[in-house]
């Protein structure tokens, strides 16, 4: 026995409940499916537990994608602003952390309640722990076999995220169904991933826990935050920002120390000529580092002793350290998937398929990419709402 919707969202996740929940407000026949016990995994474990919900400096130039204007449409008609309205009406208890990052003041779990409960009062029928067996589409039909259920629309969402955290049951089924459907997929990749050094610079690693403000760059993109040094490699969050425009034989470039202004260096010599390179360092930077870096320029001594040009280069070398990673730490340790469905099948207003009618893809599964800190829970949101209005 076949049972009828309006429309039927595949995946429980932020984009998801937030499909599910306005289209179901707007009195569609909403069915949501989620393989998983639970809906929103991927929120409760979000800002440690506290869930960093949006951002408050949302813009399109803060998302990659091979089509950078994709997301101005739908992030412009369901802000960060709309998001925060919603938490409000809830009385969920919030506070901004840096750079505009806006975190729980409990947990997680108030915003997974928040949506089923936005889902409840559109009365979307919410499946979970049944695996899709199967999705076919005829006569304008979508037909899911879920579990030991069949169920029919003539909308499908495409809601299922991407591969980043596979432990908590991330795959890359939103690709395949896509590709069935015809649609291109751009390569996903890791994301907002830490990276990994090899050859002469594992000697780094031997400074694993220590971590300190740069500007990490790769490509054209460029960072100030904190840097970590990890058993791996490196990450934190500068790292994992540039991680997402890293690729595979480019450097990534560290500035150690942003806040020193030029010649920093040989105004010390002028000042403190007696000063040891190392000491001066080390009152900039943190101990084990300071001793590592210098250890690599090779610079014992009193500033004093040493040639101008050695510390124009010490202060050159300082202010851009090239690093080669050998990789990224991969999905497992990814936060979010560049790449995705291409937004070129998609309509930036609706989320919907071009050449498919009624089909429709959003959320993280989509190729859009946010910086780190709420930008892609805040995509996530947007691109639901856009197509729950469409539905």
């Amino acid at each position: 026995m076949t049972t009828l919707y309006d429309a039927i969202v595949l995946g429980a996740g932020g984009a998801g409940l937030m499909c599910a929940a306005t289209a179901g407000q707007r009195e569609r026949r909403v069915l949501l499916i989620d393989h998983a016990d639970q809906p929103g995994k991927k929120i409760l474990i979000s800002g440690g537990g506290r869930c960093n919900f949006t951002n408050i400096h949302t813009a399109p130039d803060r998302y990659l994608s091979a089509n950078p204007h994709f997301a101005k449409s739908a992030l412009s008609r369901y802000t960060a602003r709309d998001f925060i309205d919603l938490v409000d009406r809830h009385g969920i208890a919030w506070h901004e952390k840096t750079l505009g990052q806006l975190f729980c003041d409990g947990s997680a779990r108030q915003i997974v309640a928040m949506l089923m409960e936005e889902c409840a009062k559109g009365a979307a029928r919410v499946s979970l722990g049944k695996p899709v067996r199967d999705v076919e589409h005829a006569d304008g039909q979508f037909r899911v076999r879920y579990g030991e259920l069949t169920a029919s629309a003539p909308a499908l969402v495409i809601a299922t995220g991407g591969p980043s955290i596979p432990k908590m049951g991330a795959t890359g089924f939103a690709y395949d169904l896509a590709r069935k459907f015809g649609l291109k997929v751009v390569e996903p990749r890791p994301a907002l991933v830490p990276l990994t050094l090899g050859g002469d610079e594992v000697l780094f690693r031997e400074l694993s826990g220590v971590a300190t403000e740069v500007v990490a760059r790769a490509g054209k993109a460029a960072f100030r935050e904190a840097a970590l040094f990890t058993h791996k490699g490196l990450s934190g969050p500068a790292i994992l920002q540039v991680s997402s425009y890293w690729r595979h034989g480019e450097p990534v470039g560290i500035d150690f120390l942003p806040a020193s202004g030029r010649h920093w260096l040989l105004d010390a010599k002028r000042e403190r000529p007696r000063t040891h390179f190392h000491t001066l360092l080390g009152e900039r930077l943190p101990g084990r580092l300071a001793e590592a870096l210098t250890k690599r320029l090779g610079l014992w001594g009193e500033l004093a002793n040493m040639p101008d040009r050695k510390l124009e280069e010490a202060e050159r070398r300082l202010a851009d350290w090239q690093f080669s990673p050998n990789g990224t730490e991969g999905f497992a340790k990814a936060e979010v998937t560049a790449g995705g469905i291409s937004t070129d099948g998609l309509s930036s207003r609706t989320m919907e398929a071009k050449r498919v009618p009624g089909l429709y893809a959003i959320g993280e599964g989509v190729d859009v990419t946010g910086w780190l800190g709420g930008y892609n829970f805040q995509w996530a949101w947007a691109s639901g709402w856009a197509a729950g209005q469409a539905l």
